[in-house]
């Protein structure tokens, strides 16, 4: 910032903000005659005019570009100006599985966000580090929903996943939430691949954290491996033939896809019924379909295109 004006150049928020300066002052407003209109603080719009604080809000963008005329130039500018928020390797995998065609998952901890409820996304983004107010976490909420209208779409990706046990047996946002999302589930599982990696498998080399394996339209391929508040992309040839080696043997350990559906049914059922173990319900259902013997080789996967 030299002499006081703002470098449009320095990031997305600093463009918004000096557009929204240029408007508001064609129009002759003084900063807080435009707080008055959007019902905010003055010193509100001046930190979205000087790109400093929290970044401005969906709402808050709609709002300021009704009121100066930006005719949508503000709504345009804003889901830039929110990614920016994010570290740069989230925005770049953001990005990437915006436009792959098939994506492979393996989630350690939570149910991936293409398959969320909004009640369980808003349970778990809530305690994540980055969510620093209600409408920050609000905005995360519907951003990740968004995502998930692309499997309405006819160019749908190719989508399988691999769920660790714990996925099912840690408790979200109190019951309700929990038993809404393993029904969704359940049916998703009539749509798409998806297997439990049991409790009883052992150990596998992505303990304690999640995959992506994401196919590109041009037929490459991109690793995504995440743990607590950090991720990173790998597109090197040997580190991809590794986490390829590594999501063969995380399916070929679950259980097949008739199985898993009978499991998440299994896990709902406990939500639903007050609670019983059901680690241990699983593991009689496991006793029942013939055990381990039956996991290996189990169920139908993607299976990556010819060049892939």
């Amino acid at each position: 910032m030299a002499n006081g004006q703002l470098d449009p150049t320095v990031s997305m928020a600093a463009l918004f903000g000096s557009r929204l300066k240029w408007y508001r002052e064609q129009r002759g407003w003084t900063q807080a005659q435009l707080a008055s209109k959007v019902y905010v603080s003055q010193s509100r719009v001046a930190q979205v005019e000087r790109a400093t604080g929290a970044r401005p809000t969906a709402e808050l963008a709609r709002g300021l570009d009704e009121a100066v005329g930006a005719n949508g130039l503000l709504i345009d500018l804003w889901p830039h100006v929110y990614r920016e928020s994010f570290p740069d390797w989230a925005r770049r995998f953001m990005d990437l599985a915006a436009k792959a065609i098939a994506i492979r998952e393996y989630a350690a901890q939570s149910v991936p966000g293409l398959l969320q409820t909004e009640a369980y996304a808003r349970a778990v983004l809530r305690v994540g580090r980055t969510v620093t107010s209600p409408e920050v976490l609000e905005e995360r909420v519907a951003l990740r929903m968004s995502r998930q209208e692309r499997f309405l779409r006819p160019d749908a990706p190719a989508y399988s996943v691999v769920l660790d046990e714990a996925v099912l047996a840690r408790r979200v946002g109190g019951d309700r939430t929990m038993y809404e999302q393993l029904v969704r589930l359940r049916r998703a599982c009539d749509h798409q691949p998806i297997q439990v990696l049991p409790f009883i498998s052992g150990a596998h080399p992505m303990q304690g954290g999640s995959l992506t394996l994401l196919t590109m339209p041009d037929r490459t391929e991109v690793a995504y491996a995440e743990g607590a508040g950090h991720g990173q992309l790998f597109e090197e040839p040997d580190d991809l033939e590794r986490f390829n080696r590594v999501w063969e043997q995380l399916r070929a350990e679950a259980l097949p896809e008739p199985m898993s559906a009978r499991t998440i049914s299994t896990a709902a059922e406990g939500v639903n019924h007050g609670g019983p173990d059901r680690r241990a319900l699983a593991r009689k259902q496991l006793q029942r379909s013939g055990g381990r013997q039956l996991r290996r080789g189990g169920g139908r996967v993607f299976r990556r295109r010819a060049g892939a």
